[in-house]
Parts: structure tokens; sequence; C-alpha cells
């Protein structure tokens, strides 16, 4: 049996691993993400129209000219509940314009109590039965897309998203 310690490896050869170990990391995320989001409406945004749970008609066409943020949640969502305070703080700081729809988390009255209780105040439709979700493609909550001024989806995000990411989003449809 030898005294000797293991050979350290290279200060070199330890960077050359890590940077092998992000390049895996980025690639496996990157995946997963391109995965979820797979279904999500690209090209011309499919309409959106609906009632809000104070019974308004809302639409998406309403808005075109400027760039929207559409965001899809549910009232069972966690992931949604970390996301509801930057989509309320985009919406009342009028730094966007913002159409969410509250799919799967009952009717108007469901929706508007929900709102009401979590001190919710940004536009919403409602989407008891998962009708407008299908139409966007969204199988996953929460589900945030950005539509450019001229209707095309720009982006889309599938999952929980920064109010910084969303709001640089916005500014890049707009240009």
């Amino acid at each position: 049996m030898s005294n000797q310690e293991p050979a350290k490896p290279s200060r070199k050869r330890r960077w050359l691993s890590i940077a092998a170990e992000l390049l895996v990391f980025a690639a496996l995320f990157l995946g997963v993400r391109a995965y979820t989001g797979r279904h999500v409406a690209k090209g011309l945004a499919p309409a959106l129209e609906g009632l809000t749970p104070q019974g308004q008609i809302l639409s998406l066409a309403q808005m075109r000219g400027e760039p929207v943020l559409v965001h899809f949640w549910a009232s069972w969502c966690s992931v949604c509940k970390l996301e509801q305070g930057s989509i309320d703080s985009i919406a009342k700081g009028r730094d966007a314009q913002v159409l969410t729809v509250a799919s799967g988390s009952g009717d108007a009255a469901k929706v508007a109590a929900y709102m009401k209780s979590e001190g919710l105040s940004f536009p919403t439709l409602v989407d008891e039965d998962g009708t407008l979700a299908e139409a966007f493609g969204v199988k996953s909550f929460p589900t945030t897309l950005v539509v450019g001024p001229d209707g095309t989806v720009r982006f889309s995000e599938v999952g929980y998203t920064t109010r910084p990411g969303m709001l640089a989003r916005l500014w890049w449809a707009g240009r």
C-alpha cells in the first residue's frame, strides 16, 4: 500500500469539467423548456375573447397595436400564485397591456372570489372548461405569451417567469 495521495487534477482540467457540466445542464434545461412549450401557439395568435368575472366582453383583438402579455393561470396552481404579484404589478403599473385567462378555476363567481381574496385586479377571462387554453395549446400552468403589436406570438414561456423577464420580452416585442 502506498502512502502517496492521488494526483490532483490540473486547474485546466477542473475548469473543463465544470464547463462540460454547465453545458449538459444548459442542454437539459433548454430541452425540457422546448418540450413543455411544444404545443403553445406560434405565429398569428388565435382569437381570444370571453367574459370577465364581472360579465364584460374582453378580447385580445381590442388590444392590437401594442405588445400584450397573455397569461394563462389557474387558482389551484401553486406556481401561478408565485407569479400573480408580478402580473398584477405589470397591469397596475401600466407597463404593458395584460390579458389573463383563468382556466379550470371555476365559474365567474369563483374566479371573482379568488381574485378578491388574493387582491388581484388584472384583466381576466373566465375559461371554466379550458377551451381558451386549448386554442392556445396550453397544457401546463402557468403559461405566459407575449403577443406583438401585429398579433403574432413573439415569446412563450411555460412555468415561472420573473417580472424583469416579462418586461424584457414585452419591450423586445414592441421594437
